[in-house]
């Protein structure tokens, strides 16, 4: 029964590292639904606006009938223009409908399968690995490396491979010391931007405003200051008297704050409250999920004695035994030394143990076995892990409780 028991699949607790997978498909479908709206119900006032002048003149007489015709056809064209947008978004959610169908089976699979050890599980966990992979070498600007393994592995449904391209292209772009990119997604966002009282727009007609004063433009920088950054005032109202008083301080001055913001160490800044807005914005995890992976893994499986100074690793020269637990290899047991680890409601103990004079505990039949083999006296015991030895008589029986 306990056999079982262990190797019983929750696909919930699985799902936990899965909520972006349906998330963003449902932020793209909202987003699509109500730029679709907006430009419906732009066009429409539009044209009910110039339909009724054209009646009006019209009927006052005030245009002839070649020139309604002309009119007529510039609202045909419009509507046409307008039809073609439309188009356009009904492509784009029927994408987002077949990535999201093709999420859904992928998680539903999960639900199918009855238990760790069977094989279905070591595919689905394959298929969930390469969607990780992906994802990590999107998020380090591998564009290229990321669509080539997607493709490879048939994923392309269940990786968002244009949405990370977008974002790595805008901040290379603010890397490279240009906003023009960023300024255009802060327009496409600006209701999302609002709603969730981003200073990104604030920060980047900040630094277009710090260049103009930079390059000595002080007319150019009070125009723009008035236009784009005074009106945050009662929001933002710090960095607005900042602002007010570089225009006294040229570039080389080292009075602070104005040395900060002058310095290029901005741009890095930029690039990353960028993505952390994007991020947000899409409801993406700020870290890798490869990462969030690994930290639960490697905290469930890491116990306190793995970075002991004793432990026995490959490491440790002192210790006559060998290991089979990851957290101990070399490979793992740095990656894992600042984690936590996580508190076993169960142990395994051995069915004699016994306890040696410094509290390291072992089974007493496999202490007395290894003691024999490493060449000790009778009634000489062995710690294999410390190789301290001790008198067969100092050993005290542990009884559990």
């Amino acid at each position: 029964m306990a056999e079982v028991t262990s190797t019983k699949l929750n696909p919930e607790s699985h799902l936990l590292l899965d909520q972006p997978l349906l998330r963003l498909p449902a932020e793209l479908s909202r987003k699509n639904f109500k730029s679709a709206a907006l430009h419906v119900e732009h066009d429409r006032k539009a044209l009910l606006a110039t339909l009724k002048a054209t009646a009006n003149d019209s009927l006052a007489g005030r245009k002839s009938a070649s020139e309604s015709l002309d009119s007529l056809d510039t609202m045909i064209n419009r509507m046409r223009n307008l039809k073609r947008k439309m188009e356009g978004f009904h492509e784009e959610e029927r994408t987002i409908h077949r990535q999201t169908r093709a999420r859904l089976e992928h998680l539903q699979d999960l639900y199918q399968i009855p238990s760790l050890a069977d094989v279905k599980y070591d595919d689905w966990s394959r298929v969930r690995l390469n969607r990780l992979l992906v994802d990590y070498l999107l998020r380090s600007g591998y564009g290229e490396s990321a669509a080539a393994l997607a493709k490879e592995k048939r994923i392309e449904d269940l990786v968002d491979l244009d949405i990370f391209v977008q974002c790595h292209k805008v901040e290379e772009s603010l890397r490279g010391k240009s906003t023009h990119e960023c300024l255009a997604w802060c327009s496409e966002h600006r209701e999302l931007t609002r709603k969730a009282h981003s200073t990104l727009e604030f920060e980047l007609r900040l630094q277009q405003y710090i260049e103009l004063r930079r390059r000595g433009q002080l007319a150019e920088a009070r125009h723009h200051a008035q236009r784009y950054i005074t009106p945050d005032s009662e929001t933002i109202n710090p960095e607005i008297h900042q602002a007010a008083g570089l225009l006294a301080y040229p570039p080389e001055t080292r009075v602070e704050p104005y040395k900060t913001m002058y310095s290029s160490s901005r741009w890095d800044f930029l690039s990353k409250l960028f993505v952390k807005t994007h991020h947000e914005l899409l409801s993406l995890p700020g870290r890798p999920l490869m990462h969030i992976a690994l930290s639960a893994g490697l905290s469930a499986l890491k116990t306190p004695s793995c970075h002991s100074k004793y432990a026995s690793s490959s490491s440790n020269a002192s210790s006559t035994t060998t290991t089979v637990c990851p957290i101990c290899s070399t490979e793992l047991n740095e990656l894992a030394r600042n984690l936590r680890h996580v508190q076993h409601n169960k142990s395994s103990v051995e069915h004699d143990p016994i306890v040696l004079p410094n509290g390291r505990v072992y089974g007493r039949e496999r202490l007395l076995e290894m003691s024999s083999k490493a060449g000790l006296e009778e009634g000489k015991v062995k710690d294999p892990t410390t190789s301290e030895v001790f008198d067969a008589s100092q050993i005290r029986k542990v009884f559990i409780s």
